[in-house]
């Protein structure tokens, strides 16, 4: 293939993503769900004009450690702080309870497979895909509502972060076990100590950026040294520990996320991750998306892991939302918060496919959840919180003298 024929590649790919990106924001869904469409139908599954190459495949790997930098940079260790123990534990049980679900949900299609055993570590690989939650459309639906700031709203934003962490940690096991031969020990070691170098780096180089960025403040130089800092993470996190490079950008974020510029950092990050690397990992998903293999099965696999996927975070978040003496109507309102999906749920997946953990024609399932969680979630509060508006009881007109 000519090395200009990328050129023609990347002008698909970069106009169909915000066409069908736009298209999607303009019915209500993610612009993510548009940008999936746009590569289900330039690439092979219906029109065929671009393919998967290994160029594609590496500077999608460069949009999903933007993607988790951003995501890390975006954190409030404050706020998080503040909601403490009661968000702990409903991310916890919102992490739990999909996990053992998927798991489950999987051995129920494909057989129950021996502790330790490839197939036992897919199974709980989609486990893993259902704990990641996604609360952009939340938040989109409690602004309009004025619900944002509530105790309801505080609690789910705290609680969809430490959900994310917690995912990202489980990930972390799971590849790390993926090799049947792998020594689990050591897996547990290695994870252990790069969370402690994450710790220690994280600490010296918190107090060099806020130096750094004290002398420099909002110079370019600033989000240049946070990306290659980012980059530097993901690399000694695969390659010294054998962790996700994802976990390494993530943690990267967090480090620099209360830095009096990370807002700005952000902000660059996000100008490189929305121009070319966001469109060109989101729409490689759609290039990826295996419909050929599609049958029955899978088409029931699919309807089965939607209605799990739902139902099990907002049981196990709504639950311990109940547990921790939230009203009938709060802890429903919780759960149903919590229960969207969205680009953290395909960077799990992707990460899957790149390790061998699942096949391309699970996408399907994965891109179908993240299109119905979005559409229900903004549907399913409103009727909520109108119920629970006018279960209020009114308040006593005060007479005039």
């Amino acid at each position: 293939m000519e090395a200009y024929t990328i050129f023609k590649d990347l002008a698909i790919i970069i106009i169909a993503a915000k066409f069908f990106g736009i298209v999607a924001r303009k019915c209500k869904a993610p612009q993510v769900v548009g940008e999936i469409i746009a590569g289900l139908i330039i690439g092979p599954c219906i029109f065929g004009w671009v393919v998967q190459t290994d160029f594609l495949t590496e500077m999608a790997e460069i949009g999903v450690i933007l993607l988790m930098f951003s995501a890390g940079l975006e954190t409030d260790l404050k706020d998080l702080m503040k909601t403490g123990p009661i968000a702990l534990l409903i991310a916890c049980c919102g992490v739990f309870v999909p996990l053992i679900s998927g798991a489950v949900l999987y051995m129920a299609f494909y057989g129950v497979s021996p502790w330790g055993s490839e197939s036992f570590y897919k199974a709980v690989f989609i486990g893993t895909i259902l704990t990641a939650t996604s609360v952009s459309i939340t938040v989109e639906c409690l602004k309009e509502m004025g619900k944002l700031k509530s105790q309801v709203g505080t609690t789910i934003l705290s609680a969809a972060i430490i959900d994310d962490v917690i995912g990202i940690v489980v990930l972390t096991f799971v590849v790390g076990f993926k090799n049947p031969d792998a020594n689990q020990m050591k897996v547990v070691i290695n994870t252990l100590l790069f969370f402690v170098f994450a710790i220690v780096i994280g600490f010296i180089m918190y107090h060099i950026f806020r130096a750094f960025d004290e002398r420099y403040t909002h110079r370019r130089r600033v989000p240049i040294a946070g990306f290659a800092f980012c980059l530097a993470m993901a690399y000694v996190a695969e390659k010294y520990f054998g962790i996700a490079d994802i976990t390494g950008a993530y943690v990267a974020g967090i480090i620099l996320c209360s830095v009096k510029d990370a807002d700005y950092i952000e902000e660059k990050m996000d100008i490189n991750s929305y121009m070319m690397f966001g469109p060109i990992f989101f729409v490689g998903i759609g290039l990826k998306t295996n419909i050929d293999h599609i049958n029955a099965e899978i088409l029931m696999f699919t309807a089965a892991f939607v209605v799990v996927g739902l139902i099990s975070k907002v049981i196990g978040c709504g639950l311990m939302a109940k547990i921790c003496r939230f009203q009938n109507n709060d802890a429903l309102k919780i759960g149903v918060g919590m229960m969207t999906r969205g680009e953290v749920a395909l960077i799990v997946a992707q990460k899957g496919l790149s390790v061998g953990l699942v096949s391309s024609e699970f996408f399907t399932s994965v891109i179908m959840l993240i299109i119905v969680s979005s559409i229900l979630t903004p549907v399913l509060l409103k009727i909520l919180y109108a119920k629970s508006d006018k279960q209020e009881p009114l308040q006593p007109e005060v007479q005039s003298a």
